[in-house]
């Protein structure tokens, strides 16, 4: 398949472009410093914090799905998420792409937002020690990021795109194992860490797995 990958330099990013060329896609890499990739890939710069959408609609033009590991590394980058992702969501819409795939994190469904301002107080997925314990600690800790990736799932939801959101917990640099469970619509009861290579394993994955759109996917080992 034709992919682009953005935010393909990031924590996710970089797995995600190492096994869509192993996988043997043609791949586009979308990065802020395009000159890091040394994967034989075409490359395009794009500053997601200040997107540019007739030049993403450009980089994105006759590709079959785009699959964004875009997220903020620090309090400072707060807002790249889903600035970024709106401006992809309008690129994409332009390039006739329909195939949208973003990451997200697992309190995210618990975080308010203006498209939801008031979710529910508990991930169904979620059991005692997640709801009462870990999910409360880490929105305190990650409130800003949370705050940034739960305003980008409404730009998402809001797209006419066939979207998926990928809400994995604690990210680790662990090996690919490909060895995870999912959850559709809620988080993985009793899973509390997955490997960002596994992470970028599923969502790759679920480009062509129709039975993800239009659905958040929790995912955990």
């Amino acid at each position: 398949m034709r992919l682009t990958i953005v935010a393909a330099t990031g924590g996710i990013g970089r797995h995600l472009l190492r096994q869509a060329i192993e996988a043997g896609h043609d791949v586009t890499a979308i990065a802020r410093s395009p000159e890091k990739i040394t994967d034989p890939v075409r490359t395009v710069f794009a500053d997601l914090a200040a997107p540019d959408v007739p030049d993403l609609a450009e980089a994105l033009k006759d590709s079959d799905a785009i699959v964004s590991g875009l997220g903020a590394r620090t309090s400072f980058e707060a807002g790249v998420a889903w600035r970024g992702t709106k401006a992809l969501a309008e690129a994409a819409k332009v390039a006739g792409v329909r195939r949208l795939i973003v990451v997200s994190a697992a309190p995210i469904g618990t975080v308010p937002s203006p498209g939801v301002p008031h979710p529910p107080r508990h991930d169904p997925g979620d059991g005692f020690f997640m709801r009462y314990l870990g999910a409360p600690f880490a929105k305190r800790m990650f409130r800003t990021h949370y705050d940034d990736l739960a305003r980008m799932e409404d730009v998402v939801r809001a797209s006419d795109r066939d979207w998926t959101i990928s809400r994995p917990p604690k990210l680790t640099d662990g090996p690919l194992t490909g060895r995870y469970r999912t959850a559709l619509d809620r988080n993985v009861r009793g899973g509390f860490s997955i490997s960002r290579a596994d992470v970028a394993h599923h969502m790759l994955a679920c480009v062509t797995m129709p039975s993800t759109i239009g659905h958040t996917v929790g995912v955990a080992r």
